[in-house]
């Protein structure tokens, strides 16, 4: 009998301790599966950038931040561009390379170097052609390029020519500065044109972009170059971190000049001791297997060092 109530008692605890290890156990996976959730809910939370700066300025002219739609339509372009992450590393890679030459010679042409956003905003510093026609840096129509002294052809686009199509766009903007009186109109004529700007302005009894009822890309467009001086100029503020060493540096060439027309880019590249590969990208405003050299006239070809 008594080892019958032994029996009893040892079964009994056994029973007792594995449904304690149970219930541990059981414990233990709804912490997990809570923590879990909670991890999973915290990777789903969306952050708002920022708040919106106190003061901005465009080519040292005030934004009106004061005036709320004003403030509501920078807050849009901020919203935008502080989520495009990618476009805004590659934007950012880019201007390592681009941004000291682009910026040097607005300062020469007496340009505010703001307007090193104005060509971001159009082309992200790519070597793009837009559904319109629009192309290069400054997304110039062919017409207006030739009119500010581009050679626009089957063979050739200097729209495509970093330092001449930037001159370009400095006469242009000084054209509209005259015009308009102020560094933003001038901006803002350049997506509208000048003819449409100052047809709004007139019609509408006012004188400042800020003021102006416009079309959507007009009316988001001088805001969407606010917002990228803002967040490429302040990267770490709106979460972006990016090495030196992982931008895109200036490429080191020797520049040749050309006064004879060359028949075969090709060949040419390979007795440079390069591809025609390379001729291309070191010069993207070549468009042909070939170059015509006009009599008196001259080209400037960079080559890798």
């Amino acid at each position: 009998m008594a080892q019958q109530i032994w029996k009893y008692v040892w079964v009994t605890l056994i029973i007792v301790i594995a449904l304690q290890l149970c219930s541990q156990q059981q414990a233990q996976l709804e912490t997990i599966k809570l923590d879990a959730a909670n991890e999973s809910n915290t990777a789903r939370k969306v952050f708002s950038p920022p708040s919106l700066p106190a003061t901005m300025t465009f080519a040292g002219e005030a934004v009106p931040l004061e005036v709320p739609d004003v403030a509501e339509r920078l807050d849009r372009e901020l919203l935008v561009n502080s989520y495009l992450h990618a476009t805004t590393l590659l934007g950012l890679k880019r201007m390592q390379r681009y941004v000291p030459e682009i910026r040097a010679m607005l300062i020469q042409n007496d340009i505010p170097e703001d307007f090193v956003y104005l060509a971001l905003a159009e082309s992200l510093f790519g070597h793009v052609t837009s559904p319109a026609g629009a192309a290069g840096f400054w997304q110039l129509m062919p017409d207006t390029a030739r009119g500010y002294g581009l050679l626009v052809n089957g063979e050739v686009d200097e729209r495509f020519h970093v330092q001449k199509s930037t001159i370009a766009a400095t006469r242009y903007l000084k054209t509209a500065k005259k015009k308009f009186g102020t560094w933003t109109n001038a901006a803002a004529s350049y997506n509208r044109g000048m003819g449409g700007l100052d047809r709004a302005l007139e019609q509408q009894k006012v004188d400042s972009f800020y003021d102006l009822y416009l079309n959507d890309e007009t009316s988001r467009y001088i805001f969407r170059i606010l917002a990228l001086k803002e967040v490429l100029g302040n990267p770490k503020k709106y979460g972006f971190e990016l090495a030196k060493e992982q931008g895109y540096q200036p490429l080191t060439t020797r520049p040749v000049k050309v006064t004879a027309s060359i028949p075969d880019l090709p060949a040419y590249a390979l007795e440079q001791g390069t591809t025609y590969k390379t001729l291309r990208l070191y010069n993207p405003w070549i468009k042909s297997y070939k170059l015509t050299v006009s009599q008196g006239k001259e080209f400037v070809l960079e080559l890798p060092n």
